[in-house]
């Protein structure tokens, strides 16, 4: 197994690759390109960027049809989010517009989509802790550990992973940088929710969403089709989404 590391979009971005295509020319133009994506989406969405194109949409400099067509789809994605969560997830903020909370898992997935044409090489790309798997037919799957948001240290669960992605939210990392758009406040009820779905932008949203509706949260999550989660609540107590047998918890 051979493993890279990146530091893009103001996070850690890792690779693992096992199988074929390890340390070849074509890992490493895969390689390359993944980042090419993930610099590209840096330069149109970063909000700390002046140039950016979304920096521009906010001093009026712009309007969404002078970008690059991913800004519409990027803000499509944050408006399907708003009206799914009644609210509580918004990229539009006192009309500021910040789609941080989609672009990670949406720049993320794109980006993973170079290491799809190594015949026989199984990959999971990782950026800050969220992550999008593939693993071919006769390979194990990945054992992906959840961090316990209580001690860093520690894992909380292992999701076996094939060909999907997992995203967590939290505050334990980054502090309190998740607010709910409704009222403008931090929740309190949530310690950390994982997302296990097929597409990583989804995963990424919806573990975002799940965090900021608070104590409603694992209801909400529990009511989306097809994915699979585990919501640690801040007094400890575990609750686990959906397809439970893909998912081992683990006592602090």
């Amino acid at each position: 197994m051979k493993r890279y590391v990146a530091h893009v979009m103001g996070m850690p971005i890792s690779l693992a690759l096992r199988g074929r295509h390890t340390d070849d020319e074509l890992a490493a133009q895969a390689w390359a390109d993944a980042l090419d994506v993930l610099h590209t989406a840096d330069r149109i969405f970063s909000t700390y960027r002046a140039d950016s194109h979304i920096s521009r949409l906010n001093r009026g400099e712009l309007t969404v049809v002078d970008c690059p067509p991913e800004v519409a789809e990027v803000l499509r994605l944050g408006e399907r989010a708003r009206l799914e969560s009644g609210g509580a997830f918004d990229v539009r903020r006192g009309g500021v517009l910040d789609p941080s909370g989609v672009v990670k898992g949406w720049a993320v997935e794109r980006a993973a989509a170079a290491f799809n044409r190594l015949a026989g090489t199984d990959y999971c790309l990782s950026a800050g802790g969220d992550l999008t798997c593939r693993v071919g037919p006769t390979s194990k799957a990945w054992r992906i550990g959840i961090e316990d948001p209580f001690d860093p240290e520690k894992i909380a669960a292992i999701v076996p992973i094939r060909t999907g992605a997992v995203a967590t939210s939290g505050l334990h990392r980054r502090g309190p940088h998740i607010t709910d758009a409704r009222n403008g406040e931090t929740p309190t009820a949530l310690a950390s929710v994982t997302v296990v779905h097929r597409s990583l932008t989804h995963a990424d949203i919806d573990a975002t969403t799940a965090f900021a509706l608070g104590p409603d949260g694992p209801a909400w999550l529990h009511a989306r089709p097809n994915r699979t989660g585990l919501a640690i609540l801040v007094d400890g107590t575990r609750q686990i989404i959906g397809q439970t047998a893909r998912l081992s918890s683990r006592s602090r």
